[in-house]
Order: C-alpha cells, then sequence, then structure tokens
C-alpha cells in the first residue's frame, strides 16, 4: 500500500476548508477546531463512566460474519460503568459501534457544538465510538457515503484512508460495505494480498481533540493504540453517484443481503468472501492482458 500522511492544519476557515477539501473531496485533521468545546476537557473515559455509566450499550469484535448475524446486530451488550472497567483494566476486543449520544444521554449534548465548516450537519445523528488498545475496525465506508467528520477523545488511534477509486485494489466483499476480513491494514501481508500493494491512500495517528475529515464514501479503517472514543458527525454526499449508491445500500443492497444468508445460510458468507478475492484477482489479470 501506498500510503500518504494525511495534510494537517491548526486552525481552517470555512472557506479555505470547503476549497481546499471539500470541493477536491480530500481529507485533512483538524488540530485544535474544537478547543472551544466544554468537551475538549471534560471527555474522557471516566466522565463517560460517570454520565452514562447505567446506559447498557452494544458491543461489537472482530469475529467473522456470521449468516445468523443481523444488519450491524450488536455481539454483546454491557453497561457502560463494566464496559470502561474493562477497557481501562485489560485488554479487549469489544468495541461501540454506531451509539447515539443525541438520544441515549442529552446531557452530553451541552458538551459541544455543531461547528461550521460550510456543510449542513445531520444534527440527528452524532454517534460515538469506543475501543480498548489494539481493537479495530473492519476496513469500511459508510452505509450512506456522507461527509464525515470524526472528533477523537482519550488516547490514539490509528486511521487508513481510501477513496472509492480504490475499491478495485482492496477486495471487496460483494453486497456489503467492508473488505475481505482477514486482510489486516496495519501490517498487510501481501503474499496472501498481492494487489493490496496497488492500492493508494492515506494516514494519520489521531489525538485527543483532534478531527479527521474523511469525504464522501471513503474506506476507513481504525485501530486504537490505547483505550479511547470519538464522535462522528455527518453530512449528506453531495455526488449525485454517493446519493444514488447511497440510496441503493440503504434500500435495496442490506435488504438482499439480509434475505439471503436466511436462505443460504453460510454458503452466502462464503461465497461473498470466495467472490472478494476472485474478482479483485480478475483485475490484476485484465491489466496484465493489457
Amino acid at each position: 500500500m501506498k500510503l500518504a500522511d494525511i495534510p494537517r492544519v491548526s486552525y481552517i476557515t470555512k472557506n479555505d476548508f470547503i476549497e481546499n477539501y471539500f470541493k477536491p473531496q480530500k481529507p485533512v485533521v483538524l488540530e485544535r477546531a474544537i478547543e472551544y468545546w466544554p468537551a475538549f476537557d471534560k471527555w474522557n473515559l471516566d466522565y463517560m463512566k460517570k454520565i452514562a455509566g447505567d446506559k447498557i450499550v452494544p458491543l461489537y469484535d472482530n469475529r467473522p460474519v456470521q449468516h445468523k448475524d443481523g444488519f450491524n446486530e450488536p455481539h454483546a451488550k454491557m453497561k457502560m460503568a463494566d464496559y470502561v472497567d474493562l477497557l481501562k483494566n485489560e485488554p479487549t476486543k469489544y468495541r461501540i459501534f454506531l451509539w447515539n449520544i443525541l438520544k441515549e444521554v442529552p446531557a452530553l449534548q451541552k458538551d459541544y457544538t455543531f461547528p461550521d465548516f460550510g456543510l449542513k450537519l445531520l444534527k440527528g445523528l452524532p454517534m460515538l465510538f469506543f475501543g480498548g488498545k489494539d481493537s479495530y475496525t473492519f476496513m469500511h465506508y459508510d452505509i450512506d457515503l456522507a461527509n464525515i467528520f470524526h472528533f477523537h477523545f482519550d488516547g490514539e488511534k490509528e486511521v487508513v484512508l481510501f477513496p472509492q477509486s480504490e475499491t478495485k485494489n482492496l477486495y471487496k466483499v460483494p453486497h456489503s460495505l467492508i473488505t475481505h476480513e482477514s486482510i489486516d491494514f496495519s501490517n498487510p501481508d501481501y503474499e496472501k494480498w498481492p494487489i493490496l500493494e496497488r492500492a493508494s491512500g492515506y494516514k494519520t495517528t489521531l489525538s485527543h481533540g483532534e478531527v479527521l475529515y474523511m469525504p464522501e464514501g471513503y474506506w476507513h479503517y481504525m485501530k486504537y493504540n490505547s483505550p479511547g472514543f470519538s464522535m462522528s458527525l455527518r453530512a449528506m454526499a453531495r455526488n449525485p453517484k454517493n446519493l444514488a449508491k447511497a440510496s441503493y445500500n440503504i434500500l435495496i443492497m442490506r435488504y438482499y443481503d439480509v434475505l439471503m444468508r436466511k436462505l443460504k445460510g453460510q454458503d452466502w458468507i462464503d461465497w461473498k468472501n470466495k467472490k472478494a478475492i476472485s474478482r479483485t484477482n480478475k483485475s490484476l489479470e485484465t491489466l496484465a492482458e493489457k
């Protein structure tokens, strides 16, 4: 993989962001964009335990997808207080994924405001993501192909990004939003996944208070170097092709995938994983013929 460092800026104006990053659809890290938020000083794992300790949160790990799993169905549930204790006391693969803080803990809304980056943010969909040391997400892109602002707190997180144009090199699983789950994007085995060497993307490490802008439909892999959490705010895709793809994903693809899991069981999952390899390899064969 050829990974360039994501550009970083301390401060940025709305116009500069729109012209230099949104319009060309390039990622950027905003290093000091939220120092005025109460959350900048308050938000850490201990604070989350205090304010949301009695909430039952959905947990996910890195087990391979099984046919019996529902779409984004959690692998376990736990009280937030117990989960924070787990994060701080021992290694765990359990992560919180897509936790809507606006709905579950309204008091947290007082700790942040919606920044004006020149895009209309969806105010009903702020999401929190938590993870322990060395836990990670599979390489994936979001179902709605939104513009995403990812605000990180308490700890460090490694990030690898690819634009949609690199999908052909990433061993994408058909009828899904992920690449082949066996790929370790923090240390890829190019003998097993040779076409991955052709992929060009971006990398960075996020620290407390930093904000990552991920353009529409960007593939992202995230690995926690230490226990921590992030919040994502999103704005709808503007590119008509991305809007059409988002509509297809939401209205057709996910329901078709659920139906096929019910009809074919694990054979459907196994077929998709094999297709991820064969289709990607075929692209290399086609290139060689040219």
